[in-house]
């Protein structure tokens, strides 16, 4: 069994690991517990009644979280001519076509979100091989294939993430910092939590929010009551 430090005992002692909290008081322990000489992240996990194996019980998509999520991510934009240029002044931290696609297949990975406009899906398909395992290929599910490059830009900047249910219908995602305050993370994980309540696809049978828990990056999970998640 791997060894855990102080630190991290003493967080599990300070609170009933047992227990089913309220997504406020659930979270203000994790920031209590968050004593890392880093700014941690807070995270949370869905566990969803869903059966990703069936295509109409897959989730997908993309929410903007209004207090973000603490992080500017890099994003290359795929785009020609006058959508490159909007895409320039938008923010985008690289923008290209073929060059880009060159550097990538020589292993150029020094960005986090990829966009493209959907002219050029036929050329970025050819990256589905090494942009789909890292789960950076473009989909419009996401915003991310769109014409409107810009509004796509400045909301990845805003604190855009992107959600997906895996195998075991467990859902990741990041709600912020340990330097965001109780009501910043609650915000966004309501924000998050109303998203995939109203995305509970209609094949999805039983109880549709299993389990969920916040956690942060170097702290124990802290478990929310699921019939109060929302």
């Amino acid at each position: 069994m791997a060894k855990v430090g102080k630190r991290y005992q003493e967080a599990v002692k300070s609170f009933d690991r047992n227990a089913l909290y309220e997504p406020k008081e659930a979270l203000e322990i994790v920031l209590n517990n968050a004593k890392a000489k880093f700014n941690e992240t807070v995270e949370v996990a869905f566990k969803l009644g869903i059966d990703t194996r069936h295509a109409d019980q897959q989730i997908r998509g993309a929410v903007v979280l209004p207090n973000g999520t603490g992080k500017t991510r890099s994003v290359l934009v795929f785009a020609k001519g006058d959508k490159a240029k909007e895409a320039e002044q938008a923010g985008a931290d690289f923008v290209g076509a073929e060059d880009m696609i060159a550097k990538i297949e020589q292993g150029w990975f020094d960005f986090e979100v990829v966009v493209a406009t959907p002219d050029m899906m036929g050329l970025v398909g050819k990256l589905g091989r090494v942009l789909g395992p890292k789960g950076l290929m473009p989909n419009p599910k996401t915003g991310t294939v769109t014409l409107d490059v810009a509004r796509a830009i400045k909301e990845i900047k805003a604190g855009k993430i992107e959600y997906r249910g895996e195998k075991a219908g467990i859902i990741h995602a990041p709600l912020g910092k340990a330097s965001f305050t109780v009501e910043q993370l609650l915000e966004n994980y309501r924000t998050l939590a109303d998203v995939l309540v109203k995305a509970k696809p209609a094949a999805a049978k039983g109880q549709y929010m299993r389990s969920v828990t916040v956690t942060s990056t170097m702290g124990p999970g802290v478990r929310i009551n699921p019939t109060k998640a929302v």
